[in-house]
């Protein structure tokens, strides 16, 4: 084993070992989260358009100015946040570098990084490779659905401090942290002088009249906060690997240094396309998200009539189901006999926590298919 040891516990991801196993038993795939239809066409036309002009060089390492001021308009439009296009925004490859440039840009070896759990794999990749230490916040059970553990949130604040990441809404359980959570939070932030990286990649895809929260919005917060966001879950195009970085210029300027070395730059003639999507197609995304909450229905649905317990999803493209009413207490060992067992797959939340023993049993299942995908997945779900 040459890998270093701080990388060693993420050489496979548990989406790539699940999509072969889908893969090899024609399995409907519900694991890996994302969409099997294209974003709005004036979107994919704006990109062929790009590509046919000669917009296939290097774009500025921060970003095209286009791209740039339409996150800018985009975010004050939204949430009032005011952010200077040419200082405080940085386009990037995907969120997933968003998060990694923010990490190694700003957590210096031994510093530690709050998470809340479960957490997005690739938070605890990027604190390794920074150097950091990891402390887990759990979420905690709320009715069926789940709500922060606020006494466990201040403990894991110390002196040794660099950040907390803030995921809402939350992948994997759906959840979207309330106002009362995220106060919690902001106020932490400001008492110890924390600085908050905020994944809301879900943002626009929220459920039942919910509505975004930006914990950059929140007093003290707008000057310690990088809210990051991508075009892959609002417009339908996750090969794009378009992201952004929004927050003040310092803490920008930290994600930025480490950015450059990663990739530099990417997604030149899609950025343009991103750039038109956000001033011209909300009104598609906001359909999108009505047909994903029909979608998130009729999942769940089958999941209930297939003899799972089933948790509230409230925004994204997830929902989590409990396999033990019919007899399985190991989400994991259950997702891997899934695909040949019925032909659909599945991943386990065990995959997304320090803290495995809570989360054994949970399963996450992702909806972001056609209506047709998820009613054969729900014929093949009645066999169990």
């Amino acid at each position: 084993m040459r890998t270093v040891s701080r990388l060693r516990p993420f050489g496979t991801t548990i989406f790539a070992e699940m999509s072969a196993l889908a893969i090899e038993h024609s399995a409907v795939n519900l694991g890996q989260g994302f969409p099997d239809t294209d974003g709005p066409s004036s979107m994919l036309e704006a990109a062929q358009r790009a590509i046919a002009e000669g917009h296939n060089q290097y774009p500025p390492g921060i970003g095209i100015p286009e791209l740039r001021h339409a996150v800018a308009r985009h975010q004050l439009h939204h949430y009032g946040l005011d952010y200077d296009p040419d200082s405080e925004i940085l386009i990037t490859v995907g969120a997933t570098e968003a998060i990694a440039g923010s990490v190694v840009g700003l957590v210096e070896p031994g510093h530690e990084v709050i998470m809340v759990e479960p957490y997005y794999d690739s938070y605890a990749a990027t604190v390794a490779m920074a150097g950091g230490v990891r402390r887990t916040v759990p979420l905690i059970a709320d009715g069926d659905g789940f709500r922060l553990d606020r006494s466990r949130l201040a403990e894991a604040f110390t002196p040794n401090t660099a950040l907390i990441m803030v995921n809402t809404p939350h992948n994997p359980t759906g959840t979207v942290l309330s106002d009362d959570d995220l106060a919690e939070i902001a106020a932490l932030c400001v008492e110890h002088d924390v600085i908050a990286v905020t994944d809301e990649v879900y943002e626009h895809l929220l459920f039942d009249g919910r509505v975004q929260r930006p914990l950059a919005t929140f007093p003290g917060m707008r000057q310690r906060t990088l809210r990051i966001s991508s075009a892959a879950k609002t417009f339908n195009c996750t090969g794009w690997k378009v992201g952004w970085v929004s927050g003040p210029a310092d803490l920008v300027a930290a994600a930025r240094s480490a950015k450059q070395f990663m990739s530099y730059v990417g997604s030149g003639p899609f950025q343009p396309a991103v750039a038109h999507a956000l001033d011209n197609e909300m009104a598609w995304v906001h359909t999108s998200s009505a047909e994903l909450a029909t979608k998130r229905d009729l999942l769940s649905t089958a999941l209930q009539d297939a003899g799972f317990g089933v948790h509230r999803s409230e925004a994204g493209y997830f929902v989590c189901a409990d396999p033990r009413p019919l007899g399985y207490d190991d989400g994991a060992e259950f997702c891997r006999m899934l695909p040949e067992r019925i032909g659909v797959a599945a991943v386990p939340v065990s995959a997304f926590v320090d803290d495995v023993e809570p989360w054994r049993h949970m399963i996450r299942f992702a909806f972001s298919k056609r209506e047709d995908v998820i009613a054969e997945a729900a014929r093949r779900l009645r066999h169990l």
